[in-house]
């Protein structure tokens, strides 16, 4: 275990944008009420053995019925941005057509709730439950999703524009394409490698059209995405294994940061899937929508990726780390493998390294030059336990302490070395329904203790309110252990 002096004090600037990340269809519940239709979540979670336990996101935290409560909290908490996401099914029943009022009468008065309390609200208007009508017509892998997302955005900013602080197009789409179309592991369940690489696309193509569609209607909208780029490691220097690193990043980070910031995709990206997809669905004059100027990039870090050339049998590995599958998220890398990475780690079997959190952002600022970032989530989840204390109820997590502390630190190096980091979203806001895990991953500042909807602030969440009021994180933390789960 590290001495606390390995976690020297640091000081943020007073502007640092300090803030905490949900997502709807993970905390709102009410899946089915005042109008809301289904989304591929609602439709993949019914799936036998496709959710942890049988779970759903029917109830998650009930955030629906609760936001008052919830509001509270964040202003306890003393965040001044909070990120959300809006549920498209819920403004705009089955992808298309006219606004239903309820819907965004919800998000009016949360947004106007969350201004009136000082947080300025980051709405991300794709969080990964498009309408299930949608997908019905073939989903991401259908050129006319992105054209209907592009009029859900515009929508939005008509009806939400004056409340909304910074829009983010969409959230993870690697994770959207790849886990959703290639893995199947996510809904919508598809295990189709030229689908995944056609949603690619599209998911691209959807967030340059709602930029320019947010725009026409608010032309000084403060707009972004949320990216999971990843700092990608070779095991060894050997040639093979550099060339298996080289074809994860070009699956990883080169198929989104080429099309929406340089206006290509990477060359080796359509060599390495040429068996797979002519590309035929990237149409002239594609990548110059694509490339639309945003005014920050969100980053969404958990943990580094290591690879080497694969020498057994493809073998069921875990979907990048996020949830078992037969099938990989890695379209035409066969030939890889990744490797087990030394150290301690979360309850979802990731490494906690800081120092791939450094890694991406010196990364991302030596590609995209000039570009101002949020890490627009981080976080851990622990298996976290309530206990009676005094008569009150407490959650002790020391090791979500420890790792929001080192990762925090990793910002603040790579701020003193140029990289212009304005922002933090710890992920999550509070306990809520992990995808494919149901809500046996706790990720939250706040324990959600589901039968009862009760909310209790860990020891991190009162560690982070400090944080959040000081603009400081001082050197008093001691590493993580990690959960001793193995990878």
């Amino acid at each position: 275990m590290s001495t606390p002096d390995a976690f020297p004090p640091r000081v943020f600037p007073e502007d640092f944008e300090w803030g905490a990340a949900t997502a709807a269809y993970q905390i709102e519940g009410a899946a089915f009420e005042d109008g809301r239709t289904a989304s591929i979540w609602d439709t993949f979670a019914r799936r036998p053995g496709a959710v942890l336990g049988g779970e759903t996101g029917d109830v998650a935290c009930d955030h629906y019925h609760r936001w008052v409560e919830d509001v509270d909290h964040l202003a306890a908490l003393g965040v001044g941005a909070y990120r959300l996401s809006i549920s498209w099914p819920r403004v705009q029943p089955g992808g298309s057509g006219a606004l239903n009022p309820a819907g965004v009468q919800f998000y009016l008065d949360l947004l106007r709730a969350l201004q009136s309390r000082g947080i300025r609200p980051y709405v991300t208007l794709y969080h990964w439950d498009l309408p299930q009508e949608l997908e019905d017509e073939g989903g991401w892998a259908n050129r006319s999703t992105a054209y209907a997302f592009a009029e859900y955005a515009r929508l939005m900013a008509e009806v939400l524009g004056h409340l909304v602080d910074t829009w983010t197009t969409l959230n993870e789409p690697w994770c959207s394409a790849f886990l959703g179309y290639a893995a199947g592991a996510h809904a919508p369940g598809r295990a189709e490698p030229d689908a995944a690489l056609a949603a690619v696309h599209h998911l691209n193509l959807a967030h340059g059209l709602a930029v320019s569609a947010i725009r026409e209607v608010l032309p000084a909208a403060r707009v972004s995405v949320a990216l999971n780029l990843r700092p990608i490691r070779s095991a060894t220097d050997s040639p093979e294994d550099r060339d298996a690193a080289r074809r994860i990043e070009a699956l990883s980070n080169g198929a989104f940061i080429g099309p929406l910031f340089e206006g290509v995709y990477p060359e080796d990206l359509l060599r390495d899937t040429a068996d797979v997809t002519d590309w035929s669905f990237v149409h002239p004059g594609d990548l110059a929508i694509t490339k639309q100027p945003i005014d920050v990039l969100g980053i969404n870090y958990y943990n580094p990726t290591l690879v080497r050339r694969r020498t057994g049998a493809v073998t069921t590995e875990r979907a990048d780390g996020h949830t078992p599958s037969a099938h990989s998220p890695w379209v035409a890398a066969d030939g890889v493998e990744f490797v087990p990475q030394d150290g301690p780690r979360t309850a979802m079997g990731w490494t906690i390294d800081p120092s791939g959190l450094s890694e991406l952002l010196l990364n991302v600022h030596r590609r995209v030059p000039g570009m101002p970032i949020v890490v627009s989530e981080n976080g851990a989840a622990f298996d976290d336990v309530p206990v009676v204390e005094g008569g009150e109820q407490r959650v002790h997590d020391p090791d979500r302490i420890a790792y929001l502390h080192g990762h925090l630190a990793a910002v603040a190096e790579v701020r003193e070395a140029g990289v212009d980091v304005r922002g933090y979203f710890a992920w999550s806001f509070m306990d809520n329904f992990e995808w494919a895990f149901g809500t046996s991953k706790r990720f939250g500042l706040l324990y959600v203790d589901y039968p009862t909807g009760e909310r209790t602030f860990k020891d991190s969440a009162h560690w982070y309110a400090r944080v959040t009021r000081t603009g400081a994180i001082d050197h008093d933390v001691e590493a993580p252990t990690g959960s001793g789960v193995e990878a």
